[in-house]
């Protein structure tokens, strides 16, 4: 069978195995050499591809709630739509959510992924309790931060590549609405995105579309978001379908330059100067692009990649400057570039966040791409910075041991448990960890 990531590449010829019960597992795990979990297919590149890889959609069981502390028990393979279409409507809804709900509860982890409120709340990991999980031997271990930590922290975060991740416990928070109160702020220039990003640091939500082809005196400009959840108002959950559908890869002329720069200058004039206390859906203020199936055939045929990168807050302003002017000055970006701001750091071994701002924007797959994002590359470098890997699909071995400060703690854990000669992806074998 063909697999591939949500940036359609690479694409691979792969065995898929599925599961229902731990011991039909456990029996795989004996008989096989090596393997990556892969749940919803929605990490960008190649950390979730194999050519053998465990599907976890089966595991799709709630097992428990504690409707007074809002804590929720899972089987990996839920994700985070069916715990919201859940929950919602008791007033419980997810401590931290990335910017799509069609991911697995087991992918959140392993990815440990981020919000729009990580300056207030941190990691996925952060509200996790618990989980267990399924070891090269196929035992079965239970983890959490007094319990296994070492297991725990490198689990969060670790790309799957520690085990199989069968159960997770975490917790909610309450919330009186399904709404959110917005306030919407047009930005001319890097400067003020991030002055404003700084004079409202106190607001629960915060998130920027930035122009990524602007130059000169506008080179930064954006639309800043920032919201908290609203006091009142109903608790009916998202759509659970989009409700439009890319029904066949665009051709690749369709996105170029010329394109986006429209797009960008249109999208900037359309949203208002300044509005406060807007009321806007879940859906529309946290995952505007699971309204389009399928968005990411956008990009053609031959796909894209994300490319996400963090700077400490005291480079950031310089480094993401010195970024946007070699992305303008190429003509290579894209009309999704979202910049945010990142809260202290947590001791996960590769978890990503810094304190600092992250950017991530999307690149078509093009010749010289991958050259031209190398030099990127040394730019987050020189000023500290590191790349998300549930998005990247290239990053070099230099670049990620030098982003990762802790990256041998990690692979010390993978060598001593044998992980390395059980569960590996594409990305892992590329990066040697």
């Amino acid at each position: 069978m063909e697999i591939t990531g949500w940036g359609n590449y690479p694409v691979i010829q792969a065995d898929g195995f599925s599961f229902e019960t731990t011991d039909q597992l456990n029996h795989f795990l004996k008989k096989t050499d090596t393997c990556i979990a892969y749940g919803m297919g929605r990490s960008y590149g190649d950390s979730a591809l194999n050519h053998r890889v465990v599907f976890s959609r089966r595991l799709d069981k709630i097992l428990d709630f504690d409707s007074k502390q809002g804590v929720v028990t899972c089987e990996s393979g839920v994700t985070l739509a069916d715990i919201i279409n859940t929950y919602l409507p008791g007033g419980w809804f997810l401590t931290v959510t990335p910017g799509t709900k069609f991911i697995t509860a087991g992918g959140a982890v392993a990815s440990d992924v981020h919000g729009k409120n990580h300056h207030k709340a941190g990691c996925f990991c952060e509200s996790v309790i618990c989980f267990d999980i399924m070891l090269p031997d196929g035992s079965i271990v239970a983890c959490n931060r007094e319990n296994n930590p070492d297991l725990f922290r490198a689990t969060c975060g670790g790309m799957g590549l520690t085990g199989i991740i069968l159960t997770v416990t975490l917790k909610l928070q309450p919330v009186k609405s399904s709404n959110i109160r917005e306030t919407i702020m047009r930005c001319q220039n890097l400067d003020v995105v991030f002055d404003l990003f700084e004079r409202y640091e106190s607001t629960t939500y915060s998130v920027a579309w930035i122009d990524c082809q602007a130059k000169g005196e506008n080179i930064g400009r954006s639309v800043l978001m920032v919201g908290e959840h609203a006091d009142s108002g109903n608790l009916a959950p998202p759509a659970v379908k989009p409700s439009i559908s890319i029904p066949f890869n665009f051709p690749g002329f369709c996105l170029n330059r010329y394109s986006i720069s429209v797009f960008n200058h249109l999208y900037f004039r359309k949203n208002p100067g300044y509005e406060s206390g807007r009321i806007v859906s879940l859906d529309t203020f946290f995952y505007p692009l699971d309204a389009i199936d399928m968005w990411n055939r956008i990009y053609g045929k031959n796909g894209f990649t994300q490319y996400q990168l963090v700077l400490p807050k005291a480079a950031s302003l310089k480094g993401l400057r010195a970024i946007l002017e070699k992305i303008a000055s190429a003509g290579m970006g894209s009309f999704l570039a979202v910049l945010k701001l990142f809260g202290r750091e947590n001791d996960n071994y590769l978890s990503f966040p810094m304190e600092g701002y992250t950017l991530a924007l999307d690149f078509k797959m093009q010749p010289g791409l991958f050259p031209f994002l190398d030099i990127l590359d040394a730019i987050v470098l020189d000023h500290g910075g590191r790349l998300y890997l549930t998005k990247d699909v290239r990053m070099k071995r230099d670049v990620f041991i030098n982003g990762y400060p802790r990256w041998k703690e990690f692979e010390r854990l993978r060598t001593q448990e044998h992980m390395k000669d059980k569960f590996n992806s594409l990305q892992s074998i590329r990066l040697e960890i």
